[in-house]
């Protein structure tokens, strides 16, 4: 019997996910090609003949610019997909975990968001993102992870491009007004591992403390051993990016503390390994 589907499986957090949890349990890992979860009629048709018991949904449109351009698309794969992956986990009765983001948050909180407050998503990203929660909620009442400024060892992410532009040696410009968690996929994986045989809820799980992504980008050629004086601070508005970002979007982690589970470490130690891996690999 299968005990874990993973949709988006060649996702950074997909590939993560199959790596960790094939280790102790069953586990199928389904990519765009082999589910397609905006065809409402084979994702149940996938998932009754897989019968899993957990379903743990990772895919996603997840480029934050290009969800502004491509709206239907955004829509149709964070949240009617979401909503589709519910409805089949309801017909073999699996319980569904759904990955969120920092971004359905509007970010004018000065404090760490928790679990409980209201989202304010403004940009097409994070409302669609809200709507997959809302659908997965009130269908599977199933679970949903948020997490925030995710990278790991696989796909494209910032730390990877960081270390790309360090190894050119030209200046370059991140933005200093933003601030967040950013989150070691490796911590996020097995925090839902732990997070499996806990209740239904709605969990923050980022890498404790915060940063700027101008601090965080020094950070990260300062580990690496590169010139950090290279990165130059900017503003949200001399960047010019399509879409709006919360200024402020750490997460509290009240529902970790609550159920017992041990909150991921600091930000910048979890670096310092993904570092030291990368540079071996």
């Amino acid at each position: 019997m299968v005990e874990i589907l993973i949709t988006g499986a060649h996702g950074q957090l997909g590939k993560e996910l199959q790596r960790q949890l094939s280790l102790s349990h069953s586990v199928v890992s389904l990519g765009k090609k082999e589910l397609d979860v905006t065809n409402n009629k084979e994702v149940k048709n996938i998932i009754c003949e897989i019968k899993p018991q957990i379903i743990i949904h990772a895919a996603a449109f997840t480029s934050v610019d290009q969800c502004e351009t491509d709206r239907k698309k955004a829509f149709e794969v964070n949240g009617l997909g979401a909503g589709n992956v519910a409805q089949a986990a309801n017909k073999v009765h699996a319980r569904m975990m759904y990955i969120s983001s920092d971004y359905v948050f509007d970010g004018k909180k000065q404090s760490p968001y928790l679990e409980e407050d209201e989202p304010n998503p403004q940009s097409i990203y994070g409302m669609s993102k809200w709507v997959g929660e809302k659908l997965v909620l009130t269908i599977n009442h199933g679970t949903v992870i948020r997490t925030s400024w995710l990278y790991g060892h696989h796909g494209k992410n910032f730390v990877k491009t960081m270390l790309d532009l360090a190894n050119k040696g030209r200046e370059i410009k991140v933005v200093d007004d933003q601030i967040g968690s950013p989150t070691y996929v490796n911590d996020l994986t097995e925090t839902i591992i732990q997070l499996l045989d806990k209740k239904n809820s709605i969990y923050h799980v980022s890498n404790s403390g915060s940063c700027t992504w101008y601090t965080f980008a020094k950070a990260i050629f300062e580990e690496s051993g590169f010139n950090s004086k290279c990165v130059l601070p900017t503003t949200t508005e001399q960047y010019g990016a399509i879409a709006a970002r919360p200024r402020y979007s750490v997460l509290g982690h009240h529902s970790l503390l609550r159920e017992r589970v041990k909150i991921p470490r600091p930000w910048n130690e979890a670096l310092k390994e993904f570092i030291r891996k990368e540079t071996d690999i």
